[in-house]
């Protein structure tokens, strides 16, 4: 495997990567970044090859794991689970779990504020579900509950249900109260705030009216 490299030679589908060849054989590919460290007539030991190869598969991990994250921001778990799923090793996930946090791309206190200002704009919930969706991204228990400190869960359940009053307008007050109140259920709102989320929307009918 050892030798004197012939060529270097930039993918066709993919500029970031480059082909290595030595002595007229294709040997590994390459990130584009450590290509630059390697030239023509350069020779490689075994040793040298067998780095190039840990190191790539080090820079294809950190590549996946920014380009996850370009979609949201994920937890420390979210990534280490995506990077397991991809097959990469587990001390090959430590590093580039410890390398996105010191980059600052991986912070769990940070994702939690993010994951309940967006539940509190788009599907607000109870403190109950808020809880269990954050265990299931596997966030730190005193992380989730000092997150969890400065939910407002009354104004959460009214924030669930305000923009649904209108469509049970014509129900019995018993039945749109169940109505509201099984929705809260389902948003993880306890019984005593959906209870007076339930009062609140019957009442804000006859204002209305």
């Amino acid at each position: 495997m050892a030798g004197t490299i012939t060529a270097l030679q930039i993918q066709k589908r993919n500029k970031e990567r480059v082909n290595v060849f030595i002595d007229g054989q294709f040997t590994l590919a390459v990130t584009a970044l450590v290509a630059v460290t390697l030239k023509k007539g350069q020779y490689l030991s075994d040793g040298d090859i067998e780095r190039l190869k840990d190191d790539d598969e080090v820079e294809k991990a950190y590549n996946q794991a920014i380009r996850f994250l370009g979609f949201r921001p994920r937890s420390q778990t979210e990534i280490e689970r995506y990077l397991q799923d991809k097959g990469y090793a587990p001390e090959v996930v430590s590093h580039i779990v410890e390398r996105l946090r010191q980059e600052r791309y991986l912070d769990d206190e940070a994702f939690a504020r993010f994951w309940l200002e967006n539940r509190e704009r788009f599907r607000p919930r109870g403190r109950q579900a808020l809880r269990y969706e954050l265990r299931q991204k596997g966030l730190d228990p005193e992380v989730i509950e000092t997150t969890l400190a400065d939910v407002d869960e009354e104004e959460s359940a009214w924030a669930a249900v305000e923009g649904k009053i209108y469509r049970w307008k014509n129900l019995e007050e018993q039945e749109f109260k169940q109505k509201v109140m099984a929705l809260l259920s389902r948003r993880g709102v306890n019984y005593e705030f959906a209870g007076q989320a339930a009062n609140r929307a019957w009442a804000s009918l006859d204002v209305s009216e």
